[in-house]
């Protein structure tokens, strides 16, 4: 196809010099005007889906992809659907025997199943979305993708939690009390208040008070997402703004939607398929070290990728030629590199050192970047404190035992039934290592008997003993984890049977949020590093416009900007989804904040606003209609003062308003 296929004037292949690849909707004011054809720097709907013309002579480039994670695959498919680039021109090369990453599922019956990690999804996860919507479906005849099915279940099965945090051994707490006071609640709003740019190098414990750190809303969002009190208050504000539409559901977890399988059967595999059909080339077992680079000015070029790859149990170095036009995609850091493994009756016993990670690991080629330009970040930032960012999770197989009648208690559907089970993570509030406990639809694999049900629990803070096991968590085997577990639940004195019918395997990861790490601007590399013409960097360390991290969007995203950069597409990654500007999202929120009760000011918007057009952006207030009045009042005294003449004068303006929006305009 060329040009004049559309029209008798030329259309460029590529973009113009100073197109933005990846805008910020935070940069400055976007409005019409003449010569400006594009949408919203966060405009996410259709017409951000169109297809561009191919880049010349694309057909003839090779594009080589280190890490066979989300990121790697989602490279691999931008290139193809939007780069036009020949599936055959392709190679991923991945340091394990199988692609996924982090995101992995595997084992069996007899032996246990294995979850590192799993994922709690967003509907507006849109990089993600755009990319499932033409992945062939799992099990769904031809012409349906993942997501056709992930809606289909998630929208007949609604995902919620009637356990979501638990305390003294199996009671359960109020979690739609979110425990803020006027003060604390401030602490947040003043936090997504601040620049991004004065938060470098703060920890979240620098900022909050010890009263919001014990609150029941730090319980659930920080066992929600990982974050320890040490790390990055800077990710915490991401979070905040990019999960403002969620704060409402934070409390049930209804804001969530899960897969039907565990994370690599779900994503992974059916992503991969279709890789390797169009003719995507993997080759397994290679650890890429270094990259050659050649630099002319402050041109950085890549010619060579330095790599071990093991055959056979034999490992040799490898050196791949890359060549003029080629492109390269590299994996920064790894949150699951060394990650130790244990079972019911063996403790994991780490190889990494607390500050280094040492040869040989995944963190390798990025600090081997680093050395050779500052515009590659500083690595050490975020591998630099084990302590900081290791936690431990354990994958429990379970035949029925007490464990499972205790969970039915807990859940919101028959565990059996295929339906969401728990709805997401209990949180153990009172728990040394604040231990939280989930059972996603069963099965959770494909080739799970109807008899066995698959948990997965995690404990985020590694430096305390347990409540029942006199030990650290990482001390523990899976039967001393097991046990902690069940005395939280509050059913101990049943542990034999629950023992013989169940098997732990654990997986100890000092990397885990590594990437929540306090860092301050340039400690993260670009998708495309300055003066890097042939280099794109993907994964959990790279830096993106307001995205947040430790998601499968993060990946996906730095891999279609690296792509639309270097193949310089006339098309834009979206910036995130613009739910923190919609004043019912902000609304809602701080009604959430608030425990579900009016905020100061709520009852105001009330009156201005509920006999107009406008009225449903507003939560219904809690409390008769006979009492709104009286209500209404106490909230103006509380704002203008008891007893001032303003107070009254601005009262009786308020209503005379409200009441010429209700009046029919006469004639």
């Amino acid at each position: 196809m060329t040009d004049k296929t559309l029209s008798t004037f030329d259309i460029p292949t590529t973009a113009p010099e100073g197109f933005e690849h990846e805008p910020d909707a935070t940069r400055d004011f976007w409005h019409h005007q003449p010569l400006n054809t594009l949408p919203p720097y966060d405009f996410i709907a259709p017409y951000a889906r169109h297809k561009t013309l191919p880049t010349p002579g694309v057909e003839n480039r090779n594009a080589w992809i280190i890490g066979g994670g989300i990121g790697g695959l989602a490279a691999a498919f931008y290139l193809i659907r939007d780069g036009h680039m020949p599936a055959e021109n392709i190679t991923i090369f991945e340091e394990m025997d199988v692609e996924g990453g982090s995101m992995d599922g595997s084992g069996n019956p007899e032996e246990g199943y294995i979850i590192r990690g799993g994922r709690e999804m967003n509907w507006n996860y849109d990089t993600l979305w755009d990319l499932f919507q033409d992945i062939p479906a799992v099990e769904l005849p031809e012409g349906y993708s993942v997501l056709d099915e992930y809606r289909l279940i998630n929208d007949n099965d609604p995902n919620y939690s009637k356990a979501r945090l638990m305390h003294k051994c199996g009671t359960l707490l109020d979690s739609s009390d979110f425990g803020l006071n006027k003060s604390q609640q401030w602490e947040l709003i003043r936090l997504m208040l601040k620049r991004k740019e004065t938060l470098d190098d703060i920890s979240i414990a620098d900022y909050f008070s010890d009263g919001f750190l014990k609150s029941h809303f730090w319980f659930l969002f920080r066992s929600m997402f990982a974050f320890k009190n040490c790390h990055s208050l800077l990710e915490t504000k991401l979070y905040l703004h990019r999960l403002l539409d969620s704060i409402d559901g934070f409390g049930d977890l209804s804001s969530l939607v899960f897969p039907k399988y565990n994370q690599y059967d779900t994503f992974i595999k059916p992503l991969a398929d279709f890789l390797r059909d169009k003719g995507v080339t993997f080759q397994f077992n290679t650890r890429v070290n270094d990259l050659d680079l050649s630099l002319s000015g402050d041109k950085k070029t890549v010619t060579g990728i330095q790599a071990e790859v093991t055959n056979n149990g034999k490992t040799e170095t490898q050196r791949i030629n890359v060549g003029l036009g080629d492109i390269v995609f590299a994996l920064t850091g790894s949150m699951t590199e060394h990650t130790a493994y244990g079972d019911m009756n063996t403790v994991p016993e780490l190889d990494c050192g607390r500050h280094d990670p040492g040869e040989h690991s995944g963190w390798s080629l990025w600090k081997n970047l680093a050395k050779k330009s500052p515009v590659f970040g500083k690595p050490e930032k975020f591998y630099g404190d084990v302590e900081k960012s290791i936690w431990e999770s354990a994958t429990l197989t379970c035949k029925p035992s007490p464990l499972i009648d205790k969970l039915k208690a807990l859940s919101v559907n028959d565990p059996y039934s295929g339906r969401a089970v728990t709805g997401g993570i209990i949180t153990i509030t009172d728990s040394n290592w604040l231990l939280s406990v989930t059972c996603n639809r069963q099965p959770h694999f494909l080739d799970q008997p109807d008899d066995t049900l698959v948990l997965w629990v995690y404990g985020l803070l590694m430096d305390k003993q347990g409540n029942r096991i006199q030990k650290t968590m990482a001390q523990c085997t899976g039967k001393e984890i097991l046990t902690e577990l069940c005395y939280h639940l509050g059913i101990e004195d049943q542990l034999d049977e629950i023992v013989a019918n169940t098997k732990v395997r654990l997986a100890l990861m000092p990397y885990i949020t590594s990437q929540f790490m306090t860092r301050a601007a340039g400690d993260r590399p670009n998708a495309v590093p300055e003066g890097c013409t042939n280099l794109g960097l993907i994964g959990q360390f790279v830096e993106t416009r307001n995205d947040i991290i430790f998601t499968m969007e993060a990946s996906v995203r730095t891999a279609r900007i690296g792509v639309y950069k270097l193949l310089n597409i006339p098309k834009q990654v979206p910036d995130i989804s613009p739910t923190q500007y919609d004043i019912r999202n902000l609304i809602k929120g701080a009604r959430a904040l608030n425990s579900g009760k009016p905020f100061v000011g709520e009852r105001l918007l009330h009156r201005l606003l509920d006999n107009t057009y406008f009225a449903h952006i507003l939560p219904p207030l809690p409390e008769p209609e006979e009492s709104k009045q009286s209500r209404f009042e106490e909230e103006m005294h509380e704002l203008l003062g008891k007893g001032s003449s303003a107070m009254h004068t601005f009262s009786g303006w308020v209503t005379s308003l409200r009441e010429s929006f209700s009046n029919k305009d006469k004639k």
